[in-house]
């Protein structure tokens, strides 16, 4: 036993390269995870992801709104501490996006085979009941993949001002530029909380979805 799960998570290592998605599912299968169960755990994942975004951006907008209020010290060290503080919140805004792309995936091969499976079904009854779980099971996902793609483009803007606010330190570390900050570091502010609120909603969708997802 011991064995064939250490042989199915070498294999599992492997396919994260080449991307093979039918040996990819039978590697996991031998682990005892169907694709239910695959979904269940990236959609609570990505729940942790956004969480981490949400902390890393208001992270970056405290260093940020710190800066505006500067009264001496080392501003090429505030400016070091900004930069890092983007470069973890282009990390983490990646990080989800991928997650949510592996939701996705794993979701339309999921419904493929319970689509498939469908037609194997000979008992009329049982055949209509299942077609209207899949519907309704696909209906939560697009409610929920829908509010995630909201709140992944909600990243963007975010980033973007936070990267103008990097270069334009780097090019002028001096006291002066950066107290004509404050009225952008306002925009930021705005964009981020509307960020928070996406990633909120998008959080509350995937534990409703989570719940709706049979055991």
């Amino acid at each position: 036993m011991l064995m064939r799960h250490f042989t199915a998570l070498a294999t599992l290592l492997a396919l994260s390269c080449t991307g093979c998605t039918t040996i990819y599912y039978a590697a996991w299968e031998q682990l005892g995870k169907e694709k239910r169960d695959l979904l269940r755990d990236n959609v609570e994942a990505v729940h942790k992801d956004q969480e981490e975004v949400s902390e890393q951006f208001e992270d970056a907008l405290t260093r940020i709104k710190e800066l505006y209020g500067f009264d001496g010290g080392d501003l090429e060290k505030r400016y070091d501490a900004l930069k890092r503080d983007y470069d973890s919140s282009v990390s983490a805004a990646d990080a989800l996006r991928d997650r949510i792309e592996r939701v996705n995936a794993i979701a339309d091969d999921l419904f493929s085979e319970w689509e498939t499976e469908l037609g194997s079904i000979s008992d009329p009854n049982l055949r209509q009941r299942s077609r209207g779980k899949l519907d309704e099971t696909k209906s939560r996902f697009r409610r929920m993949s829908d509010s995630l793609g909201t709140s992944e483009r909600s990243m963007d803007p975010v980033l973007q001002k936070f990267e103008d606010q990097v270069l334009f330190l780097k090019h002028n570390l001096n006291a002066q530029a950066v107290g004509g900050l404050e009225i952008e570091v306002q925009d930021i502010e705005r964009e981020v909380g509307r960020l928070i609120e996406d990633l909120r909603v998008s959080i509350r969708r995937s534990d409703e979805f989570i719940q709706s997802l049979p055991e």
